[in-house]
């Protein structure tokens, strides 16, 4: 557990770490984000390099905050340790045992700024750790005792998510429900946001965003209005602090998860949103081995594209159910070069443990080290790179009768297309508005040729293939 520190501290930390002169870093769809899960803070500084050579912009860190220690301060993601504690705040201050400490994170974002990389931080006010002994006195002062900290329902277990004041008031897997509504809290976590900011961050994603109150929702007894998002995300000020950045230099998304009789519109009138459905509908179009047994083309949300994060499987979905985890390698990142294709949505690669296997999730099972090197593999370096390249031009996917090849036609620039099958494929694709002639893939060097807006060539099993108008 790092040293407490008196909020009087706190501050004199800030003004020291002041905010350093403003530069626009609004998010764009050319945006392509890292997810360093479980990364600490010097492993991230050490792969800058690679993280920009690879086409990355943004790179998203595991909270940051203060969190729970459990097992004797175990560092494995699961076992003695687990990689969910550092999702169980005990005080809203920077630095952790599992990622570093303030110091090493300010010196992060230095690097990272050196090298034209954002760095983005995944915050959490709707609860604290589950074991409320842990709970930092601090943070009980700060909200004038422990009564004030959690709503009046925020230890009662949430039993219909759809059920909007239970889902924003209610606990959720244990974890009790902050007030996210009382003044006193707002100060406090505000002045939190802007000592990230201030030590050089440029974003968040707010995790269980859906779980925190938008003004249209019913009220907690203890709350006298539901304002929380106006405050964190710069509309209003609480008391002397405001968010210390403009809202549009910043990248800001919510996880809001979709569901039934989720407000996603309402959301997303205040930041960018999570594609949970869309990464939904990608997955089974990748298990099936077809393109065609989903919309593709349809991103199954209320909000604009523009204001999407994509995925093709996140932490979460990695992790909790194991949903996601059983897909090969191989298939994510087919998933992945069609989805950082696309012109619209913010695409998120999530980085998986090393070592890991579709038998042994967890890999080498240690937190603090790099995941895997997928998220440098020559081909999604080449499509995160023609992502760039790609800027402006208009989209056209493409799908192959058989439903086994799926190609994503950017204007007259360029294609990426990925074979989904675990066969060999002779494609014969029609419909693609290049210049006739032959054309070579930039990673494995496979020849197309188009005639008549006829593509053909010969793909191997789960590849993907990055093609340039002559």
């Amino acid at each position: 557990m790092k040293k407490i520190f008196v909020l009087s501290l706190l501050a004199i930390l800030f003004a020291s770490c002041s905010v350093p002169k403003q530069e626009s870093t609004s998010p764009t769809n050319q945006d392509i984000i890292l997810h360093a899960w479980c990364w600490d803070f010097n492993t991230i500084k050490a792969n800058l390099k690679d993280i920009k050579a690879a086409g990355y912009t943004i790179v998203q860190t595991s909270p940051i905050n203060e969190c729970y220690v459990g097992e004797g301060g175990g560092m494995q993601l699961f076992g003695k340790g687990k990689w969910y504690y550092h999702y169980q705040p005990t005080d809203w201050c920077i630095g952790n045992y599992q990622l570093g400490d303030r110091e090493e994170f300010k010196a992060l974002c230095a690097e990272a700024r050196r090298h034209g990389v954002k760095i983005i931080v995944d915050v959490l006010p709707n609860h604290t750790a589950i074991d409320r002994s842990a709970v930092s006195p601090r943070l009980d002062s700060a909200v004038l005792g422990r009564e004030n900290l959690y709503h009046e329902n925020g230890l009662n277990p949430i039993v219909d998510y759809n059920d909007r004041y239970q889902c924003t008031s209610g606990e959720m897997g244990g974890l009790p429900d902050v007030n996210t509504e009382n003044p006193d809290f707002q100060y406090y976590y505000m002045q939190y946001v802007n000592d990230v900011l201030a030590c050089g961050a440029r974003g968040f994603r707010y995790d269980t965003a859906k779980h925190i109150a938008l003004p249209s929702d019913p009220l907690d007894a203890k709350a006298q209005q539901n304002d929380f998002w106006d405050v964190v995300l710069g509309r209003k000020p609480i008391r002397d602090i405001s968010l210390a950045l403009p809202m549009d230099s910043l990248f800001v998304y919510g996880e809001v998860l979709q569901d039934k009789n989720v407000k996603e519109a309402e959301y997303g009138e205040y930041m960018g949103l999570t594609a949970s459905s869309y990464g939904h509908v990608l997955r089974n179009v990748l298990n099936q081995h077809n393109a065609k047994a989903e919309n593709l083309l349809d991103w199954a949300h209320p909000v604009p594209a523009s204001k999407l994060v994509t995925w093709v499987e996140s932490h979460d979905t990695y992790c909790n159910a194991h949903e996601s985890a059983g897909m090969s390698d191989e298939l994510i990142r087919m998933g992945w070069v069609f989805l950082v294709s696309r012109a619209a949505g913010t695409p998120l690669f999530y980085s998986r443990p090393d070592g890991s296997t579709r038998q042994n999730y967890w890999g080498n099972n240690v937190i603090g080290p790099r995941g895997n090197d997928e998220f440098k593999h020559p081909e999604v370096v080449a499509a995160n790179k023609f992502r760039s390249a790609m800027a402006g031009a208009r989209e056209q996917v493409l799908v192959s009768d058989d439903g086994a090849c799926i190609a994503v036609l950017r204007g007259s620039k360029g294609l990426s297309l990925v074979n989904i099958s675990e066969k060999p494929v002779q494609l014969n694709l029609l419909g693609v508005k290049l210049p006739d002639g032959q054309y070579k893939d930039e990673v494995h060097g496979t020849v197309f040729t188009l005639r008549s807006g006829n593509l053909t060539a010969s793909l191997s099993p789960l590849s993907s293939y990055i093609v340039y108008a002559n």
